[in-house]
């Protein structure tokens, strides 16, 4: 790799993530190590943040798994190349084996780190070649995101009510009736159908429990019901807006997602 990639590393094991850390630094000096998460969740709220390149995710996280995190990567716009770290005996280790993913097992070996990151570096010259124009980076194989489909489990749960505070009262609000989640530094705002409420909880920590294929993010701090999505208008090259059913406020789409409305 001869430009400097980004680069995040999630595992929510202290002594693995800084085993990971310090072998990129040896054997990968051109890495830019951009953040270390200590979950899956901080691991997708980072990658908004910083757009890293290249990711190496810890299947097993709590919150978002390391295939959740990556499933949701593979469908922006630039999505980074991703490397699994996998223990033995993982279910989705045969899967891995038989397609085009990259992977390394736990306790991460210096020669199999190795093996992996020239593979990244040949896919890099690859992509080089054909776009020298542009700087080259590692990007995710074909076949990434059908193959995370696969192992993810297809049925989840029902989506359980939103509680938010009034006074002395508990709000209990339907996710069906939601229109559009906003959040800020300290809260996150929830339009419904019948007004709005204000809860504490981080967007980030609701798309856990959210069905992603209903809840759309389309910006680091707003994720939509997409039933409730009337429209997108692009407004400019860069600049895009939705319109939502029965409210007339307009709501930002990034860059990173405008991917998800390209028209039929």
């Amino acid at each position: 790799m001869t430009t400097t990639i980004r680069t995040l590393i999630a595992d929510d094991e202290e002594g693995p993530r800084e085993q990971l850390r310090s072998a990129l630094a040896r054997l990968a000096p051109e890495l830019e190590l951009v953040a270390a998460s200590v979950n899956g969740v901080d691991a997708w709220d980072d990658c908004l943040a910083l757009e890293p390149q290249l990711c190496f995710l810890d299947i097993r996280m709590p919150g978002l798994s390391g295939l959740e995190v990556a499933q949701r990567l593979a469908q922006l716009a630039e999505p980074p190349q991703v490397v699994f770290v996998t223990a033995y005996g993982d279910h989705a280790l045969s899967a891995f084996e038989a397609g085009a993913v990259d992977y390394v097992m736990k306790p991460v070996e210096d020669a199999r780190l190795q093996q992996c990151l020239q593979r990244l570096r040949q896919r890099q010259a690859a992509n080089a070649e054909s776009e020298p124009a542009t700087p080259a980076a590692p990007t995710m194989p074909p076949g990434t995101l059908e193959l995370l489909r696969q192992l993810l489990p297809q049925q989840r749960g029902a989506m359980r009510p939103i509680q938010a505070s009034q006074g002395r009262e508990i709000q209990l609000i339907s996710p069906d009736d939601i229109l559009f989640f906003q959040s800020d530094s300290r809260y996150t705002r929830v339009v419904h159908r019948d007004g709005e409420a204000w809860i504490r909880t981080a967007l980030k920590e609701l798309l856990v429990d959210l069905d992603p294929s209903v809840f759309w993010q389309v910006h680091r701090s707003v994720l939509v019901n997409s039933r409730f999505v009337a429209s997108a208008t692009r407004v400019d090259e860069n600049t895009m807006q939705l319109s939502m059913k029965g409210h007339a406020e307009k709501l930002p789409v990034s860059r990173q997602f405008q991917g998800l409305f390209k028209g039929q």
